[in-house]
């Protein structure tokens, strides 16, 4: 099989109410992406109710540290035993109803010091589950996709996933942080009953994917069952099967690590220059976010039918190329105030969907039948293993140049090696065996 896909003749058709039922997982999943990590619990948990700055930002920023070294470790044998185990779905579910669970307690986390370290525990634990989740999500693709349609059916899932995000963002900010629910701000409860309904808007979503979507009962599950730990010395001849065996596969983890963390740049600091550089207020930046989510929700839908056309790597390349570009522009015209940022800033998000399906699609066109799991479960740990990548380069160039909008220098560093290092990859190459 090539990467762009198989004659169209040899595909079955696709079960477009196994689609949608998929993508309203991605949908629901917003609850924890833009509520919980982005726009308000993380927020509330970093304001000075609970400590003095800049503790409790960097008590945060090791927290997620934390989780995110559970999850490079963990995350490729927990995906390799679902496969194995023949209960990817199983497993998804668990994994998903823990992240609701977690979600669900930070109604208890009162605006007070004592419990900041619960807040920090739950949004960590979180992280950690819904990155598994993430893995069994993802495994699930070739599942409900055909080779002919699997960029449309990805472009689809990353696209609910905005529009859920616009959607309970503006039920949340509107509804509870702006008050037109009528309940008191008093001890944190408008973001405490946020969370609540974050909860339950995560929990009905992933549903439908449970119900209608089949276990998976793939060539993997014969494979003998063995131990938790002596799944790491399996895991370690797979890799080095893989690295014999399609290198180019090794070398695209590798370079989507790197950009995807550059991505992840883009929405991460996207607000913070908005308001330190351009000026923005803070119910500005939540209207630019909520632009933001329409634009690359939109953008993601679309691209996804030339993902199946052209193949993944020409969307990859072109999408890096824009991102550099509009990122420049962003740097360069920094004095020309709001217009400059909504217009650049905007560019920015019509790439990023884009770019992050067609990797998933780019790496689920590659994997045989009943390693969904465990590769993916290896997208996860070298996307965290690189997660260290923006961050860094956006405090080093502004510590460097003590000037905020030099830190889009940074990212855009981040998406130009994560560019270089994906062109060698070869786009049309051999299936695993």
């Amino acid at each position: 099989m090539t990467e762009a896909g198989a004659p169209a003749s040899a595909d079955p058709p696709t079960d477009r109410r196994r689609v949608i039922a998929w993508g309203l997982w991605d949908w629901g999943s917003a609850a924890f992406n833009a509520v919980v990590t982005t726009f308000v619990f993380t927020v509330y948990l970093t304001s000075s109710s609970f400590g003095e700055p800049g503790t409790v930002e960097a008590l945060l920023g090791w927290a997620l540290a934390a989780a995110g070294l559970l999850i490079a470790v963990l995350a490729p044998v927990t995906g390799q035993r679902s496969d194995t185990s023949g209960r990817r779905k199983l497993w998804l579910a668990v994994n998903t109803y823990l992240v609701v669970i977690l979600t669900a307690a930070m109604f208890f986390v009162r605006p007070d010091p004592s419990y900041l370290w619960l807040g920090l525990v739950l949004i960590a634990a979180g992280n950690v589950f819904f990155e598994f989740a993430g893995v069994n999500y993802n495994a699930m693709l070739s599942q409900v996709s055909t080779p002919r349609t699997i960029g449309r059916v990805s472009g689809l899932g990353w696209g609910m996933g905005y529009v859920g995000g616009i959607a309970l963002l503006l039920i949340v900010y509107f509804g509870f942080i702006e008050g037109a629910f009528g309940l008191p701000a008093d001890d944190g409860l408008d973001v405490r009953l946020a969370m609540l309904v974050a909860a339950v808007w995560f929990g009905v979503f992933a549903l439908p994917v449970l119900f209608a979507v089949p276990e998976y009962r793939g060539a993997a599950t014969k494979r003998e069952r063995i131990s938790f730990f002596a799944s790491y010395a399996r895991l370690g001849r797979d890799v080095a099967r893989l690295w014999r065996e399609s290198r180019h596969t090794v070398w695209f983890l590798l370079a989507s690590a790197v950009f995807r963390d550059g991505l992840a740049g883009v929405f991460t600091f996207g607000g913070v220059l908005a308001a330190s550089v351009f000026g923005f207020s803070a119910g500005e930046v939540i209207i630019f976010a909520i632009a933001a989510n329409i634009v690359a929700g939109i953008s993601t839908i679309a691209v996804g039918t030339l993902d199946d056309r052209l193949g993944a790597k020409p969307v990859i390349v072109t999408a890096l190329a824009g991102l550099v570009v509009s990122g420049l522009v962003v740097f360069f015209l920094h004095d020309g105030g709001p217009i400059v940022f909504w217009t650049a800033g905007l560019a920015l998000t019509l790439f990023v969907g884009p770019a992050q399906s067609a990797s998933r699609t780019f790496l689920a066109r590659l994997i045989p039948p009943g390693r969904e799991g465990e590769v993916f479960g290896l997208y996860a740990t070298t996307g965290r293993a690189a997660s260290f990548l923006a961050p860094t380069m956006f405090a080093v160039f502004v510590a460097v140049t003590g000037e905020a909008y030099f830190g889009i220098l940074g990212i855009v560093l981040v998406l130009v090696v994560g560019l270089v290092l994906l062109l060698p990859v070869r786009a049309h190459q051999q299936q695993l065996h």
